[in-house]
């Protein structure tokens, strides 16, 4: 097949050709950033809490009247989950991970740093780490000794008497690679402000409470100080997976016999928890999935309409090569081939627009630059898109009769 006589032709229809080909390209550059932003909505959604999340259920309760003690309530509280059966563990935390609501503290590796080294999630509470399933790699928990009252440590730190608090962390690896990259995190120093705090453990993974950004999700940190109970507190329960939808009831049950005037304000699996936290991510990916359908759908039917036109505009052309001796087969691989060099323009034009759409995606919503792999797939998928939607014209042109098309003249 020459490829002269196909360029001459596209010559004298300068017009539609490249309608034809700016519509590739805008597809071909749509396509290529919509399915990267999916498959990074896809991974995002995969992220690792680091917890035993198929173990675990999560409880919030809100009081009617203010507590005289919140740290006695709390310990009640606990004490009476604990006693439900199928319980295995059960603490009290600031915050969850994939929550709402968050706790968060810059982070110096010295007191006359003027820039935070990096912004951590800082979860507070006792037995936390073999409650949530940690991973331990390096060093110990906290002890139970080690943790104490918030008003107490507040108190400490506002009078410069940090004599009574023990100053200690467990940290993610994460984070401690982030602080210290390569080296040994165990018996270092963090800075919360003025505050120096030793790392005695390291866990491989904790996210973050509102974990969006993948690159920071893992950088946490457990500070030996307990709450007290509060609407922002929330009970975390450990049990059997199984037995997970059985312990939740119970343990709701248990806490409003205790108590018949609090609010049960959240009751939910920990599969809800991470359910909930992605809904937007899967509402984005179908979305995405739809604009994708669409614009090829939109994309084929142009190049079958253009097709179906330029048949109907040649058939005299097509009667010519016929009656000279050419084949079916020669005029089904002259579309084709026609086909095939409006969309390899178009997809080059596309790859350089797609390249400055994720240039304007990444300074404006830190989207990550795309990966050159999606370039080739974005072609090979145009590609085969352009040459299934010719196929139905460029058979009705190999069709067409010799005596037929020199009669219509």
């Amino acid at each position: 097949m020459e490829l002269r006589p196909i360029l001459s032709t596209l010559r004298r229809h300068k017009t539609t050709a490249w309608l034809l080909i700016l519509e590739i390209a805008l597809t071909c550059a749509i396509v290529c950033n919509a399915v990267f932003m999916i498959n990074h909505r896809l991974q995002h959604m995969q992220m690792s809490t680091g917890i035993d999340e198929h173990a675990l259920v999560q409880i919030q309760v809100a009081e009617v009247a203010p507590l005289p003690d919140i740290y006695a309530r709390a310990r009640e509280d606990l004490a009476v989950i604990r006693q439900v059966p199928g319980v295995q563990a059960a603490t009290l935390v600031n915050q969850v991970p994939l929550g709402s609501s968050s706790s968060n503290a810059s982070i110096f590796l010295d007191p006359a740093q003027r820039q935070p080294t990096l912004n951590a999630g800082t979860y507070f509470g006792a037995d936390l780490a073999p409650t949530m399933g940690l991973r331990l790699l390096a060093g110990r928990y906290l002890r139970p000794e080690e943790v104490l009252d918030s008003d107490i440590v507040l108190k400490a730190v506002a009078n410069g008497d940090t004599d009574v608090i023990a100053p200690v962390t467990v940290i993610t690896q994460a984070m401690a690679q982030r602080l210290w990259p390569g080296g040994e995190a165990l018996g270092k120093m963090i800075y919360l402000g003025p505050i120096g705090v030793r790392v005695v453990g390291v866990v491989a993974e904790l996210a973050r409470a509102n974990a969006y950004d993948d690159a920071t999700a893992q950088y946490s940190m457990i500070l030996p100080m307990f709450m007290g109970a509060g609407k922002d507190q929330s009970y975390l329960i450990r049990t059997r997976p199984q037995d997970r939808h059985a312990v939740l009831k119970a343990a709701v049950a248990a806490l409003k016999k205790a108590d018949p005037r609090r609010v049960v304000t959240t009751q939910r699996t920990y599969d809800e928890v991470r359910e909930k936290f992605f809904e937007n991510d899967r509402s984005m990916a179908g979305i995405l999935v739809g604009a994708i359908a669409a614009l090829l759908i939109v994309t084929a039917l142009g190049i079958v309409g253009l097709a179906s036109f330029w048949v109907a505009q040649r058939r005299r052309t097509i009667g010519v090569r016929r009656a000279l001796g050419a084949t079916r087969r020669n005029i089904l691989v002259y579309f084709q081939t026609e086909n095939f060099l409006l969309a390899t323009i178009g997809i080059a034009l596309g790859m350089v627009l797609a390249y400055g759409i994720n240039l304007f995606l990444m300074m404006h919503y830190e989207l990550p630059r795309l990966p050159a792999i999606y370039f080739p797939v974005g072609a090979i998928a145009l590609w085969l898109i352009g040459q299934v939607a010719v196929l139905g014209p460029a058979l009705r042109a190999a069709a067409v009769p010799p005596v037929v098309a020199t009669r219509s003249v």
